[in-house]
């Protein structure tokens, strides 16, 4: 079992701001405690200061136990590495190390097979299994199966970007879970998971005996697994955190009573300060014309001035405003016509037609080609042309298809991608992105575009570079750059796995006023309410309609 303490720890960013001010709490041995705040609050921050990768300010950290870290990319991995190469980052680090030393005497032996080099290599060898490298080995074999369907001699060498990105968490998750390291740092685990997934991921959490700081937006998540939640806060100096240890189904209510008390004692701090003015004002007055008043007003002088220096009771938490305002325009009547489309490798020809106006969820598990789907669309269709380009000019890559998918008249496709890959947008900070625009997007005047971050909850990440935004940031951004666009089709994909609770929310919002046609892959359970229909990729290769969400479609069989 372990722990992790937290005990005043402050953090301030590059350019000076105070992001974390005096933030402590404990996460004690078996506990399951969950992270939540605020887009941008600093969770994933914090999350690194635990993990030992930035070094707070101010404050210190302290745990027992070995530490096991998800980080928030795995999901998102498109750097060449393979399955092996992402357990190997989980091991411990004796494991890492000793796997490092053996890859590199294996290379050297294909040109040198001096006795010298076969003695390293003897010992490269004992290093390895002394430090657990083989018993690693085999647990790596069954989270593989579990994970990607296949052993860990199939798919040690596989690239981790030919996974599905729920495949690429279940497969880090499975480890993790699995590992000896007893305090376990999960940032954001159930993004890219399916409701299969999700649930699977809520029993794991319910039973395991490992010590857990997890971030999610998934409220449902929250509610089946976390036994405590500390709420980050927003501050004018810096941002707090509260803890409530009732989990997370009477959370919103207690921050509701927290929030309301903090209103009452400021309100009675702001009388008693009002009438010790008064007090004071009172025997100046008095004092004027009667000198025995004298040492009563410095009396009430002192008592304000104490009064004062304790100074007031701690205010309310900031709270986040996003405002959406997806606009759209009228298209033709069939938005979208498809007809005996088969994508390649993964679903079995298909029929489909989606009218101006629908709100179309596109659901299933991980891998069975929704992404896909949503790709062909966002590139034009099958056969695109000028009218039905997407916006921003985006370069889509190609996805193999039999078959026709066809956009009507004026629709003009908006694509959210899952993985946020903007490579037109790094190294360019959010006000030279809307100021300056491209060459497929005006640019605006400077004051517009503050005003529209700040709808957005982004005015303080104005002069920040895109890469350098947390996730959730990325994506609103994302949205609201679509929101400038003119699309008429919005293809979202997976678009509030990043989200907070309240930027979801304002999602919805602005889906429900946004006139045209949307389609959304999605396993929030919570987000999909808001659908008309979904379409259904199912685990027999096979794309169905359903008036309801189906939720328990397995992984598609086929050889892997």
């Amino acid at each position: 079992m372990g722990h992790v303490d937290l005990s005043h720890v402050s953090y301030s960013l590059p350019d000076g701001r105070v992001l974390l001010d005096d933030v402590s709490f404990r996460v004690g041995d078996g506990a399951v405690v969950a992270l939540v705040g605020p887009n941008g609050a600093g969770k994933t921050t914090l999350m690194r200061i635990v993990a030992g990768d930035l070094a707070p300010d101010s404050g210190t950290v302290s745990r027992s136990g070995g530490l096991g870290v998800m980080r928030q990319f795995i999901g998102s991995i498109r750097d060449g590495s393979t399955v092996r190469d992402l357990l190997l980052s989980l091991a411990p680090a004796r494991v890492r190390a000793a796997a490092e030393q053996l890859d590199a005497v294996e290379l050297a032996l294909m040109e040198d097979e001096s006795d010298a080099l076969q003695l390293r290599y003897a010992e490269a060898l004992a290093e390895y299994a002394d430090a657990g490298g083989y018993e690693t080995e085999v647990t790596f074999d069954a989270c593989c199966t579990a994970a990607v369907g296949v052993g860990y001699d199939r798919a040690r060498w596989r690239a981790v970007d030919t996974l599905s990105g729920g495949e690429q968490k279940r497969l880090a998750l499975e480890y993790l879970l699995r590992g000896p390291e007893e305090v376990l740092l999960l940032d954001e685990p159930d993004n890219y998971l399916d409701v299969p997934g999700k649930r699977w991921l809520e029993g794991q959490l319910q039973a395991t005996r490992k010590t857990v700081l997890l971030v999610s937006h998934d409220r449902e998540l929250l509610a089946e697994a976390a036994t405590a939640v500390a709420a980050l806060e927003l501050g004018a100096a810096g941002n707090t955190l509260w803890v409530h240890g009732g989990g997370f189904a009477t959370f919103a209510a207690a921050r509701r009573e927290r929030f309301a008390r903090f209103e009452e004692l400021r309100r009675r701090w702001d009388e008693e300060h009002q009438k010790l003015k008064d007090l004071v004002l009172m025997y100046k007055i008095k004092a004027a014309s009667n000198s025995d008043m004298a040492s009563r007003l410095q009396a009430a002088r002192t008592r304000l001035a104490k009064f004062e220096e304790a100074g007031p009771p701690q205010a309310v938490p900031l709270e986040q405003q996003v405002t959406m305002r997806l606009s759209g325009g009228r298209t033709g009547k069939r938005a979208v016509v498809v007809e005996n489309l088969g994508l390649t490798g993964l679903m079995r020809p298909f029929d489909a037609e989606i009218w101006f106006g629908d709100r179309v969820g596109v659901l299933g598990s991980n891998g069975s080609g929704k992404s896909h789907f949503l790709r062909l669309l966002a590139r034009g269709g099958s056969l695109p042309d000028a009218e039905h380009r997407p916006v921003g000019g985006l370069d889509i890559a190609p996805v193999a298809h039999t078959g026709s998918a066809r956009l009507g008249a004026r629709v003009r496709p908006g694509w959210f991608a899952q993985t946020h890959h903007h490579p037109e947008l790094v190294g360019r900070t959010l006000l030279d992105v809307l100021h300056r625009g491209d060459e497929h997007r005006e640019g605006m005047p400077q004051e517009p575009a503050a005003r529209a971050l700040d709808r957005y909850g982004l005015a303080r990440q104005a002069e920040q570079r895109f890469e350098t935004l947390s996730g959730g940031q990325q994506a609103r951004l994302q949205i609201l750059l679509l929101e400038l666009s003119g699309a008429t089709l919005l293809l979202l994909d997976e678009p509030t796995d990043n989200l907070d609770i309240e930027s979801a929310e304002a999602l919805e919002q602005g889906l429900a006023t946004f006139e045209g046609t949307v389609l959304a892959v999605t396993h929030d359970r919570w987000f999909a309410r808001g659908f008309d229909r979904f379409l259904v990729f199912g685990a027999d290769g096979t794309v169905y309609p359903s008036e309801e969400p189906v939720w328990d479609e397995g992984r598609v069989a086929r050889a892997r």
